[in-house]
């Protein structure tokens, strides 16, 4: 069997909680030391996916997933391991993640990045690149996974209508 040379999956999400069923599928097949990156304008559903996936993580529906903005980290110490979530809009320069304590995340935790982009040569390439993006209406979005290797063989495993 050959390798399917564009692994890019694309979903269509009606609306919100269309969202939230594609980030909990994803928060079920991320692993310690996976790296999640977030990318997306302004408003584009980048911290919805992201306390979806917390909350999936959790197993809390109703956990408190403030967005880290202000704070640009927020770390979630749960049963199946921590989970970091970072909100890089403020970041000034990419090496400004290291005042963030991040080395300590890397390999024992889930990384989950909103503009992920702004970590530019230290985003690692490893990864799953989550692309949010508007879709027909102003509820939907278009969602575009793209994987590393390691992420190409559990994001098949997601239904295509989520």
């Amino acid at each position: 069997m050959t390798e399917d040379p564009d692994p890019t999956r694309r979903f269509d999400l009606a609306d919100e909680t269309a969202t939230v069923r594609l980030a909990w599928h994803v928060a079920m097949l991320a692993r310690p030391g996976d790296v999640l990156a977030l990318h997306g304008g302004l408003g584009s559903g980048k911290t919805s996916f992201a306390r979806a996936f917390l909350r999936a993580r959790a197993g809390d529906p109703l956990l408190e997933v403030p967005s880290p903005t202000f704070t640009l980290v927020q770390v979630y110490d749960l049963p199946g391991g921590a989970i970091w979530h970072l909100d890089l809009y403020r970041l000034a320069a990419p090496e400004e993640v290291w005042e963030l304590g991040i080395e300590e995340a890397y390999g024992d935790a889930i990384l989950l990045v909103e503009w992920a982009e702004r970590l530019g040569p230290l985003l690692p390439a490893e990864r799953l690149d989550v692309e949010l993006a508007p879709g027909a209406t102003p509820q939907a979005r278009i969602a575009t996974l793209a994987p590393s290797p390691a992420w190409r063989g559990r994001i098949a495993t997601i239904p295509a209508h989520v």
